[in-house]
């Protein structure tokens, strides 16, 4: 699929490119042109705000130039209670597996990563912003001008969402600073905000900037889904409401994307494109990531900070685990391998088939060990040519490991996930999916809605836009009245891997499953592979040995080793300020517990 141009200009990223000093960022000191020669014109303002959307894209949803994993879908989704930070075995991946666990620190890559590239967009933002706000210097306020600050102004408040969420009321940064060191913005001597008075200047923000923001012209207009648009700032005012108490705010602010008519549910059959490339600004998307828009840019040049590198290989399915040469993910990813880092706690795949059966969402989002084992197609021609029924017994497919078996998955597998062959290109690796990465699409604007709905005494809009969610899945539960409890089911079925989830457990205060998180893993076995061993506590998926193949075993190995793991109470509702911006900056307090 080609990929879509910004409606900024199509020039190339050389104000921000890859540098070993990403800490001086502006455009003068990386050598380009001088402060006497730019910031002059409206082409400037479009270069200025075309450099900040490279920063956006590369340091909050993508790899940044830190880790060689995403951190925002890390950080995001891993301390939730419906995944496992899965892999080879224990030990493997821990930076991540960490988080999950709830044995991370200050010190951990993953979060100060993340951290730090949220700064590095702001940064790029506030040089928009500062030198844009008060117009041209020969000719004032323009329209490319007001759009601009506009845009850098929505970005900014997007990142300053993920900072408030995550860490609590870290510095409030809204203009270049020359020298000295910044507060949390609790502790600011000058203009003091606490944690719910951020979200309420994000949702402000986006209030005053939407004036001056484009609309997308409509539900076919794909550039208007990988830009800042009225209808983000909408959706992000509401999303902050939300998450600062205002449920009467939220809903107004929401209402307005929905009443807009240029955003509408794909159909059900097409579910699964949202989160593949051939959904790539399809009408569900209010706000995506654009990965590669520059016919310049190179893999090692630029796309592989922007994209979710290596996000295929680390949360595909675990190749190597597999029976030699049959991989059930190997036909439908293309060949790529898998480390396993991704696994699905056996409650959360029965609620949700319990709830869904074969909709279509549930069958694009989880598939079970047997239909996956057994049912997937495969490039080996020998078991192609078994039949569903005679591969059951069949040796030549199968779990093959006898250690691990498939370390951290019960008998549901995550399949949302999975890079399809289309996803990737041999030109950057086809471990390097180009499907853009979704910052807010239409289905969370109607689930943020029903819950403003619910808390604001309006059930039958609540029941409206659940419903609206429901029959489209294709779930085989379509409610006739709806609380607190539906709503919270649905979301986690809807927007599963989409980084709501553990953010929704901390404002909403459901934090029991992950108290337990880390005291139990389980192993997937084969019986045709591995018989079970003497003493181990065996779980068989259909419920005894003798109509089941496979089985899990559980395990205890953070526990073993030593470590205390689980949420806590008064620490894990926020993440550490890293360990190297604390000894950087005097005047920032640690967050409670660290």
């Amino acid at each position: 699929m080609k990929k879509i141009l910004f409606s900024v200009l199509a020039v190339a990223i050389v104000f921000f490119a890859a540098s070993c000093d990403e800490s001086r960022l502006d455009i003068p000191q990386k050598g380009v042109t001088a402060y006497e020669t730019f910031y002059k014109t409206d082409a400037d303002a479009e270069a200025a705000l075309t450099a900040a959307y490279a920063r956006f894209v590369t340091y909050v949803p993508g790899r940044g130039n830190g880790a060689i994993y995403t951190p925002f879908k890390a950080c995001l989704n891993n301390c939730g209670d419906d995944m496992y930070a899965a892999g080879s075995n224990f030990g493997d991946n821990d930076f991540m597996a960490a988080l999950d666990e709830f044995r991370y620190d200050s010190g951990n890559e993953v979060i100060g990563n993340f951290y730090t590239g949220l700064f590095l967009a702001n940064y790029a933002c506030n040089l928009v912003i500062d030198n844009f706000k008060n117009g041209l210097p020969e000719g004032g306020v323009t329209a490319t001008t007001k759009r601009a600050v506009a845009e850098a102004r929505v970005m900014r408040a997007y990142i300053y969402f993920l900072l408030t969420s995550l860490w609590n009321t870290p510095p409030m940064i809204d203009h270049v600073i020359a020298d000295g060191f910044p507060y949390n913005a609790d502790k600011d001597p000058d203009n003091p905000m606490s944690h719910t008075d951020l979200y309420k200047w994000i949702a402000k923000e986006c209030e005053t900037a939407a004036a001056d923001l484009d609309e997308r012209k409509s539900t076919t207009d794909k550039n208007g889904a990988v830009k800042v648009t009225k209808g983000f700032a909408w959706a992000l005012q509401g999303k902050a409401l939300l998450f600062a108490g205002d449920a009467a705010g939220a809903k107004s602010a929401l209402k307005k994307v929905i009443d807009s008519g240029k955003y509408a549910l794909v159909p059900g059959d097409k579910y699964w494109q949202n989160f593949h490339i051939e959904g790539d600004g399809n009408e569900e998307k209010i706000f995506e990531a654009n990965l590669d828009y520059n016919a310049g840019i190179s893999a090692w040049g630029g796309i592989n900070q922007r994209s979710t590198w290596m996000e295929a290989n680390i949360w595909n399915w675990r190749s190597d685990h597999f029976v030699a040469g049959a991989s059930p993910q190997g036909k439908y990813t293309g060949g790529v391998d898998g480390w396993g880092g991704l696994g699905v706690p056996q409650w959360f795949g029965d609620e949700f088939f319990a709830n869904d059966g074969h909709s279509y969402r549930f069958d694009a989002t989880l598939i079970h060990i047997d239909d996956a084992v057994y049912g997937m197609e495969y490039n080996n021609a020998e078991i192609a040519a078994l039949s569903y029924e005679e591969r059951k017994t069949s040796k030549l497919v199968g779990i093959a490991d006898p250690q691990e078996g498939l370390y951290g998955q019960s008998f549901w597998l995550p399949f949302k996930q999975l890079v399809r062959s289309t996803d990737a290109v041999a030109k950057y690796g086809t471990n390097v999916r180009l499907n853009n990465n979704v910052i807010m699409r239409y289905a969370e604007v109607l689930l943020l809605y029903a819950e403003a709905c619910l808390q604001s005494g309006d059930n039958g809009q609540a029941l409206w836009a659940i419903n609206q969610i429901q029959q489209r899945a294709g779930s085989k539960t379509i409610s006739t009245s709806v609380n607190m409890d539906v709503l919270k089911k649905e979301k986690s079925y809807e927007m599963w891997l989409e980084g709501c989830r553990w953010l929704d457990l901390v404002r909403w205060g459901d934090t029991s499953k992950v108290a337990q998180a880390g005291q139990s893993v389980p192993k997937l076995f084969d019986k045709l592979h591995r018989a079970p061993k003497s003493g181990e506590k065996v779980t068989w998926e259909n419920g005894s040995e003798a109509n089941s193949r496979f089985y899990t075993v559980e395990t205890h190995a953070a526990i073993d080793a030593g470590w205390k793991v689980g949420f806590k109470a008064g620490q894990h509702e926020f993440f550490p300020y890293p360990t190297s911006v604390m000894d950087k900056n005097p005047n920032l307090v640690q967050n409670p517990g660290w």
